[in-house]
């Protein structure tokens, strides 16, 4: 695509948050892995085959439709939105399904990236299978219970320094478990987070109106999961995007039975991924580190792992114990106690939603690795798993600092100490590893013409004059430490321009796209960036793009 630079994902060190060789085979070698999916995503052909088998398979439209359009109304999505609701009323409506959790402000920019190929996937699917509706949904991971994975995003400062900006409820940290995250009420301390983002971001012609949006979808009294669609809402919404939170009674009820199957047969799944896992070992790796049982248990206000003990059950990190029979009893009367690990979570999902192919990161790509057995188990159909897009932003001024020190961006991701270095000595009048080699390499003939005539007069003086070679090595190793130092800080200016540029690229050391927030690209560029973002982004190359701004 113009204005990009494309790079293997092979390419991409694991040093700067590389990807797994499981996910480079799924992108650069599917045959390698084609046994543990079910279908490849390469080709458009697999798709009428996925439409026939979910097809047949689903049953829940109607309920869903109403769940999803109360759902949707709450949240105050466009009428787009719900013209894609309605859709699902037809039996040859589909789902093109992405998912997140609710991170504050959209969480990394991954989000954005794999909401964009989820939008782009269903439009190109609506253009080449005509007699058929696809839309684009998005699955809000509202019910984990790790507050410290949501509370915060990432920014660069004002001059250009990665920092975390944390929400946090009533003013303090706590380890405490708070249950579903996608249901926490924003408090007062709100305003507190937002004057650490003002603070911090930089000045641009967008501040003041991207702060006024902010603040509209985050306010007190509101949830992150609906906070976080509002914000999504502002950058999407001509799209139709359709949110779902399985966070509800009506969706549980139809759920019971997995949860009634995994309660009654544990560790059946755990026994397939498991296996499954054994054998991806042998050459990759395996994402899902499984449990004897893969629900939770809504207790008290939090989401506590229900751990199997001998001759009942216990929730992890609390001394309350159940017996089999109420587990089942709960599953069957009060589903919406239960909630499902990542291993039982894509067979919510795909119960609830007539899905063709699900949008994913890296790390899911390797865990549906493992669960193509398990939907078997539960005589489902795994669907297409379409990587999303992986993109690295960079912006003009960046761009002019790399050109300035000849500098490829590739160096940037694989060795930025090396760049560090380079820059140094080739803004330097002076290039120290060249003299210093020099230097040694002359202090070494001169001893070494010694030795003759040393020999000649006592052979003894061999070990004094080794001795004397090694401390003259090692003194001109420190003389060379505190000449580059010397000349690091003559050429702090080039230094700086280079950090600068780097942090942006390569914040905290990883790839931008695991690190940075829309905010920080939506306060420079202003909202209309989404549309741009979305007409540069290429959904199908299959490779890391760099798209210069």
């Amino acid at each position: 695509m113009e204005n990009s630079i494309w790079i293997d994902y092979n390419n991409l060190p694991l040093s700067s948050g590389g990807f797994s060789k499981l996910f480079v085979d799924y992108i650069d070698d599917f045959q390698k892995i084609h046994q543990y999916f079910q279908s490849d995503y390469h080709s458009s052909s697999n798709v009428q085959r996925h439409v026939d088998l979910i097809g047949t398979q689903y049953q829940h439209r109607s309920i869903i439709i109403d769940v999803l359009s109360e759902q949707n109304q709450s949240f105050g999505c466009s009428a787009k939105t719900h013209e894609h609701i309605e859709h699902l009323r037809n039996e040859k409506t589909f789902a093109i399904v992405t998912g997140q959790q609710v991170g504050m402000l959209g969480g990394p920019l991954y989000t954005i990236y794999k909401t964009l190929t989820a939008i782009k996937l269903a439009a190109q699917l609506n253009n080449t299978f005509t007699e058929y509706k696809f839309i684009p949904v998005f699955w809000l991971e509202g019910e984990d219970h790790d507050f410290d994975e949501v509370n915060n995003v990432n920014l660069l400062s004002q001059e250009y320094v990665p920092l975390k900006v944390n929400y946090l409820l009533n003013g303090k940290p706590t380890d405490k478990n708070m249950g579903a995250v996608g249901e926490l009420v924003f408090d007062n301390y709100l305003n507190n987070f937002f004057e650490e983002i003002q603070k911090h971001l930089q000045n641009s012609e967008f501040k003041s109106s991207l702060l006024g949006t902010l603040q509209q979808a985050y306010t007190t009294n509101s949830t992150f999961n609906k906070s976080f669609v509002k914000f999504m809402n502002t950058m999407f919404e001509d799209d139709g995007l359709v949110f779902i939170s399985s966070n509800d009674r009506r969706l549980k009820q139809i759920l019971s039975p997995i949860f009634h199957k995994e309660l009654q047969e544990f560790p059946r799944v755990s026994q397939l991924i498991i296996q499954r896992s054994a054998e991806l070992e042998d050459k990759y790796h395996a994402q899902i580190k499984t449990k004897a049982l893969n629900l939770f248990l809504f207790h008290k206000g939090g989401r506590y792992f229900i751990e199997p003990r001998e001759h009942d059950f216990s929730l992890k990190g609390t001394r309350h114990f159940l017996p089999k029979e109420e587990l089942l009893r709960i599953a069957a009367e009060t589903p919406e106690l239960l909630s499902p690990n990542v291993a039982l979570r894509p067979i919510c999902q795909d119960t609830l939603l007539p899905t063709i192919a699900y949008v994913a990161g890296p790390s899911e790509v390797a865990y549906f690795a493992q669960l193509k057995s398990v939907y078997q188990y539960f005589n489902m159909t795994m669907p297409i798993i379409y990587p999303r897009a992986s993109v690295t932003l960079i912006e003009e001024r960046s761009e002019k600092v790399l050109e300035k020190y000849e500098v490829e961006i590739q160096e940037i991701f694989s060795h930025p100490e090396k760049v560090q270095r380079k820059v140094i000595e080739m803004v330097s009048e002076v290039k120290i590893d060249e003299m210093f080699t020099d230097a040694s390499k002359r202090t070494n003939e001169l001893l070494n013409e010694l030795k003759f005539g040393m020999n000649y007069i006592d052979p003894t003086l061999m070990g004094p004059l080794e001795a004397t070679r090694e401390k003259v090595d090692a003194q001109l190793t420190i003389l060379k430490d505190k000449v580059r130092q010397a000349q690091e800080r003559k050429h702090e200016v080039a230094l700086r321009q280079l950090n600068k540029a780097t942090n942006t690229l390569l914040p905290n050391g990883s790839l931008q796209e695991r690190e940075l927030n829309i905010v920080y690209f939506l306060n420079r560029y202003g909202m209309d960036f989404i549309q741009r973002l979305k007409e540069k982004i290429d959904i199908y190359k299959f490779q890391h793009q760099v798209i210069h701004l």
